[in-house]
C-alpha cells in the first residue's frame, strides 16, 4: 500500500520534479547538458554483450568502486561496466578514473517513468548497489524485472531499523530485489534479515579495497616548495561552520607555532570564496588555490578549492583532520589518509562511518575529540612531538592495508552469481 502512494506521489509530482531538478542546475548541482539523463534518457547507446550496472551514492562510495569495476572488467571479459552517481562532483571525478570498459550514467530521480525509461534502454545483467539509501520505485522494479542484485556495504542504523519496521512489508518487498546483501557488521546484518532481506553476510567494507588517491608530482613538488619545513594541519573535506573551527583553531595554535599553516579543502569547492571571507574574518592572511596561487610565507590558512586533489594534501600533510565529524554531517571516510600513513582526527560525529571509525579507534589509529577546544589541544600535541603521534599514521597504514583483500573476498563471493548471469546473456 505505502509502495503504490509513493508512486502514485511521484507520478503526480512531475512538474515540481522539473522545477527541482532546474533549480538544482541553477545552483551548479546538476550538470544541464545531461540533465536527461536524470529523467531516465541514456546519452549514448546501450552496445552489444553484458552490462554490469553500478550505482554509488556519490564520491566516496562512487571511488571506493573502482577496484572491483576493474576485478569485474578483468575477470569477464566482454562485459561492459556502466557507473550511476547523482552529483556532479562524482561525474567528474569518474569521467577521470574509470578504467577502459566503463563508463558514467546520471542516476535517474525515483519517478516510476524515468526508472522504466532508464531499464528499458541499458537492460542491465546484473546490479551492484553501493548507497545506504534504497530508491523504492527502481528497486521494486529491478526485482519485478527479474535482474539479479547484490547491496554492498549495507547500512541500517538503529534509527533506520525503527522506521523500516513501521512499513515492514513494503522494505520486503524492496529488499527482494538483492539475491545478496553485505552488512558492515554483525548487527546491521541482523536488522537487514529482520526486515526481511535474503542472504545476507558481513564484509568489510569495500572502501578498504579502493586505490589510494592519486596525484600529480610536479604540483606536489611545488607545494613542498612553497611549504618548506612549516608545521602543517590539514582540514580535509570541510562543511559550514568547520571552517570557523579552522581559523579558531589556527588563533589558538599560532602563538606557540608561529610558522603554522592551516590547509583546508572544503567538501564542496565553489565554497572557496565564503571560506576567504571566514579566514579574513578571523584575520587571516589567506590564499586561494583555486586563483592558482601557492602559500606564501606570510599565508595562515590555504584553502584549497579544487576538486580531485586530497590525495596530493595527504601527502603533504602528516596531521589531518576529518571534515563533517564536527557538524551534522555524519563525517567523511579516514581510510583514504590511513592508506598513506597520515595521522587522523576526527570530531564527535562519524555516524556515517561507525564501523570504519571503530576499525580505527581499537587499533588506535585515529584520535577522537568532543569538541573544538579539544582538538586544538590534541594539535598542540600532534606538532609538539611530530614522532611520538605517527604512531597513529603507522598503525593506519598497517590496519588499512590489512583489510584491503575485501576486493578479493567480493569479487569471490560475487562469482556465482555473475558468472552464469554473464555467460549466459554473452550466449544470447
Amino acid at each position: 500500500m505505502l509502495l503504490d502512494i509513493y508512486r502514485a506521489m511521484m507520478r503526480a509530482s512531475t512538474p515540481l520534479l522539473d522545477a527541482y531538478l532546474k533549480k538544482r542546475a541553477a545552483r551548479g548541482k546538476e550538470d544541464p547538458a545531461r540533465a536527461p539523463e536524470r529523467r531516465g534518457a541514456a546519452a549514448r547507446p546501450r552496445g552489444p554483450g553484458p552490462l554490469v550496472w553500478f550505482h554509488a551514492a556519490s564520491v566516496g562510495e562512487s571511488l571506493s568502486l573502482l577496484s572491483l569495476i576493474s576485478r569485474v572488467l578483468q575477470d569477464y571479459p566482454g562485459c561492459s561496466v556502466m557507473v550511476t552517481t547523482g552529483t556532479v562532483t562524482s561525474a567528474k571525478l569518474m569521467a577521470d578514473r574509470l578504467p577502459p570498459g566503463a563508463f558514467h550514467q546520471y542516476m535517474p530521480v525515483d519517478h516510476p517513468a524515468w526508472v522504466a525509461r532508464f531499464l528499458d534502454h541499458w537492460k542491465p545483467s546484473f546490479v551492484i548497489w553501493s548507497e545506504s539509501e534504497f530508491w523504492p520505485n527502481m528497486l521494486v522494479e529491478i526485482a519485478a524485472r527479474g535482474i539479479p542484485a547484490a547491496l554492498l556495504n549495507a547500512r541500517m542504523s538503529k534509527t533506520s531499523f525503527r522506521r523500516w519496521r513501521l512499513a515492514k512489508g513494503s522494505m520486503r518487498k524492496i529488499l527482494s530485489a538483492f539475491v545478496l546483501c553485505f552488512a558492515q557488521n554483525d548487527a546491521e546484518a541482523a536488522r537487514l534479515k529482520a526486515l526481511g532481506a535474503g542472504e545476507v553476510r558481513v564484509s568489510a567494507n569495500l572502501k578498504y579495497g579502493a586505490p589510494v588517491l592519486p596525484f600529480d608530482d610536479l604540483k606536489l613538488a611545488a607545494m613542498k616548495m612553497a611549504v618548506k619545513d612549516r608545521p602543517l594541519v590539514l582540514f580535509a573535506s570541510t562543511h559550514p561552520g568547520e571552517e570557523e573551527i579552522a581559523a579558531q583553531t589556527h588563533l589558538a595554535l599560532k602563538g606557540k607555532f608561529r610558522n603554522l599553516l592551516t590547509i583546508v579543502v572544503p567538501r564542496h569547492p565553489a565554497r572557496g570564496t565564503e571560506i576567504g571571507q571566514v579566514a579574513r574574518e578571523a584575520r587571516l592572511n589567506t590564499a586561494l588555490r583555486s586563483a592558482g596561487t601557492l602559500p606564501g610565507p606570510e599565508t595562515e590558512l590555504y584553502i584549497a578549492d579544487t576538486l580531485g586533489e586530497l590525495g596530493l594534501f595527504y601527502r603533504l600533510c602528516n596531521t589531518v583532520v576529518i571534515g563533517g565529524s564536527f557538524a551534522d554531517i555524519g563525517g567523511h571516510n579516514p581510510i583514504e589518509p590511513g592508506q598513506l600513513g597520515c595521522a587522523i582526527i576526527y570530531g564527535p560525529v562519524m555516524y556515517n562511518f561507525l564501523t570504519i571509525s571503530d576499525d580505527f579507534l581499537t587499533s588506535a589509529s585515529a584520535v577522537q575529540v568532543k569538541d573544538a577546544e579539544e582538538l586544538a589541544e590534541t594539535l598542540r600535541r600532534a606538532l609538539q612531538d611530530p614522532a611520538a603521534f605517527a604512531v597513529y599514521g603507522a598503525n593506519a597504514r598497517k590496519m588499512t592495508a590489512e583489510k584491503s583483500h575485501v576486493v578479493d573476498d567480493l569479487a569471490a563471493a560475487l562469482r556465482p552469481l555473475l558468472a552464469p548471469v554473464l555467460a549466459l546473456k554473452a550466449a544470447s
